[in-house]
């Protein structure tokens, strides 16, 4: 998990959507997927945009991707990150087109590239509203830059 996080604005965990902020509690990177297709569905929503149906459930991926597109941004929008900080577009590796924006830590901006292979870490944080674990990316082990 990353270590002293700063300041964000959180998410609003819902019944939909809980066990996407909760799962870094035990490391583990949950998506939606449809049990008769098998499409994983981000953000969360109802029905399987492929075959329509409602058999769906959390599961947890790999946690790994790649870097797909970023910027580094040097501006203080907030008080927190330290500037400057990578956000990134990840596609996670179990399926095409499935994709988090995020940011990317534990490498020089400088050293973020279009397909830098990264794995999940997260980042714990607790509101009156409860727990939630935001996940972040960094380049995968002995994969830096």
């Amino acid at each position: 998990m990353a270590d002293s996080p700063g300041f964000r604005l959180l998410p609003r965990v819902t019944s939909t959507n809980e066990f996407f902020w909760t799962g870094g509690l035990h490391n583990e990177l949950r998506f939606l997927r449809c049990q008769d297709d098998h499409y994983i569905i981000h953000p969360p929503q109802p029905i399987c945009p492929i075959c329509h149906g409602k058999n769906l459930a959390p599961e947890t991926l790999s946690g790994r991707g790649t870097v797909v597109s970023y910027t580094v941004n040097h501006q203080a929008w907030m008080p927190s990150p330290e500037l400057p900080y990578v956000v990134a577009l990840v596609e996670i590796e179990e399926q095409e087109g499935v994709r988090l924006m995020t940011n990317i830590q534990g490498i020089p901006p400088e050293d973020v590239r279009i397909g830098l292979e990264v794995e999940v870490a997260f980042e714990h944080h607790t509101d009156a509203e409860g727990d939630v674990w935001i996940p972040i990316f960094q380049p995968r082990s002995g994969k830096g830059a």
